[in-house]
């Protein structure tokens, strides 16, 4: 992620339950993916921000990765308002997969 959240307890909490999201066409969840640009909690107004990208603007299964995507977000965060933003600035690219994805990748 490229940026850090205001409150690491809430931001383990979210990533726990994101690491279950997978890109189906790649088979890696979408934290080692790198997707997951930065998320913020707003804990006065029960609000979660996540701004997130896909690995292509025309990528074929964003609707599921989005859905699924709130899924896991709204089971963990049942009380909250999540505002979902898909950015492709910048353009996702294979520098943000994770050390681990990297390595479940090319077993």
């Amino acid at each position: 992620m490229n940026e850090v959240t205001n409150n690491e307890k809430l931001l383990l909490k979210a990533l726990a339950g994101l690491y279950y999201v997978d890109d189906p066409e790649v088979g890696l969840n979408i934290v080692d993916l790198g997707l997951i640009y930065e998320i913020n909690f707003d804990e006065d107004k029960k609000l979660m921000k996540v701004i997130m990208t896909l690995t292509t603007q025309f990528c074929p299964m964003g609707d599921e990765i989005t859905q699924n995507t709130m899924g896991s977000l709204t089971e963990d965060f049942p009380e909250w308002d999540i505002d979902l933003e898909m950015t492709f600035d910048p353009p996702w690219d294979q520098s943000k997969i994770s050390p681990e994805g990297i390595e479940f990748l090319t077993q």
